[in-house]
Order: C-alpha cells, then sequence, then structure tokens
C-alpha cells in the first residue's frame, strides 16, 4: 500500500516525536503520561512553541503498530496524542490499537478539523486563528483556554457556552505573558468560579 493510502487510512501518521513524560497541564496535570506528537497544523498560533511541526511534509510516516510498540516500552498508560493539530489525521485505527492494548488515550486538539478517533478524555483548546468545527464542543471534556490578552476572557465564555455543562473549563496563561496576565486570570476565576486556573506546570520543572 503506497504511503498516501496508508496516511488516508490511519495506518501510518507523521510523527514529530513520541516521549514518556509528566503531563505539565490541563486536567491531567502530574500525570505520568506518553506522548505522541503528530506532525501537521494549520491553525497558525503566533505563540505557538512547536511551530516546526506545522509543516507535515517534514515528519516521517510511522506505521501505527511502531507506535503503540514503541509506547508499550514505558510503564504508564496513558497516552496523550497531541500535535501540531492531530485532527487533520483520521485517529481511528491508532485510538483503537492504543486502547486495545490497555490504554487511556488522551486528545489535546485545536478542534479545527473533523472528529476521529476514540478518546477517553478530549481537551478542547479553542484558537482564534481558525474556528473549531462545530462537532467538537459535544465532545469536549475539557475546554482550555490560552490568555494572552484581555480580549481572550470574553473569547472563553464565547466557546464555555458550546461546550456540554460537565465540561471542566480551564484558563492558562500564555507562558510569554505569564508575568502580567496570571493575576488578571487569578482575578477572573475568582469572580467567575465556573473557571478554574491551569498552568504549564512541565516549564517550571524543565520536562518536555
Amino acid at each position: 500500500m503506497q504511503e498516501s493510502e496508508l496516511l488516508k487510512q490511519g495506518l501510518a501518521l507523521p510523527l514529530m516525536e513520541a516521549f514518556y513524560t509528566i503531563q505539565g497541564e490541563g486536567r491531567y496535570t502530574g500525570h505520568s503520561a506518553y506522548f505522541i506528537r503528530l506532525g501537521g497544523c494549520d491553525v497558525g498560533c503566533v505563540w505557538c512553541d512547536v511551530k516546526d511541526s506545522w509543516d507535515v511534509s517534514r515528519w516521517p510516516l510511522v506505521r501505527i503498530e511502531d507506535m503503540v510498540e514503541e509506547a508499550l516500552q514505558y510503564p504508564g498508560r496513558l497516552v496523550v496524542i497531541t500535535g501540531g493539530e492531530p485532527l487533520m489525521h483520521e485517529l481511528g485505527p491508532l485510538t483503537k490499537l492504543l486502547r486495545a492494548k490497555g490504554f487511556q488515550v488522551n486528545l489535546e486538539t485545536s478542534g479545527a478539523h473533523p472528529f476521529s478517533g476514540e478518546f477517553d478524555w478530549v481537551c478542547l483548546s479553542p484558537k482564534k486563528f481558525k474556528a473549531p468545527h462545530p462537532d467538537i464542543y459535544q465532545r469536549a471534556n475539557e475546554l482550555k483556554v490560552v490568555v494572552y490578552h484581555r480580549s481572550d476572557f470574553a473569547f472563553a465564555e464565547q466557546h464555555a457556552a458550546r461546550v456540554s455543562e460537565n465540561c471542566v473549563k480551564l484558563l492558562q496563561p500564555e507562558w510569554s505573558k505569564s508575568s502580567e496576565i496570571l493575576e488578571k486570570i487569578i482575578t477572573y476565576a475568582k469572580n467567575h468560579p465556573v473557571w478554574q486556573i491551569s498552568l504549564q506546570t512541565h516549564k517550571f520543572m524543565n520536562i518536555p
């Protein structure tokens, strides 16, 4: 089967990197996790800290069996699929295989593409640069909004109105703006207690 067909069917995916670490942000902060970072993103966040992921052609196609086999070498059984924007790709075969091997499978996505895959936890982190696909909102277990500017609070509320009532709602300071925006986030969360605060703790710990 040609590489293009393997990619289309989700049997091989562009792998930027995979590594075992501690989840540093969001609902699963502090949990050991194996990250699968897929290449390719067309959202274009100006403050993105993995811009190398954007060009999908830079990254080799890796068969999903090989990805899962590598993940099995580590003791943790939580896998986080991230990017880039992972929903640019068909994720059904990879997630089905991971779950068959006993993994909990979490997704981190901007929601900018149609949904695919079988997940135990979906973190939706919408971006102003490309609107989420409508089908993501009722699938989201966690809404994580990165706060870069004061206007991002109104942006967060617009998306909070579309997710389910039980969806965990998080505000996270953009790392380079933390010193000037964190106090505003704290005040906002105190005045709007439906929101919790997420910090990029992996950056404080100096781990990937």
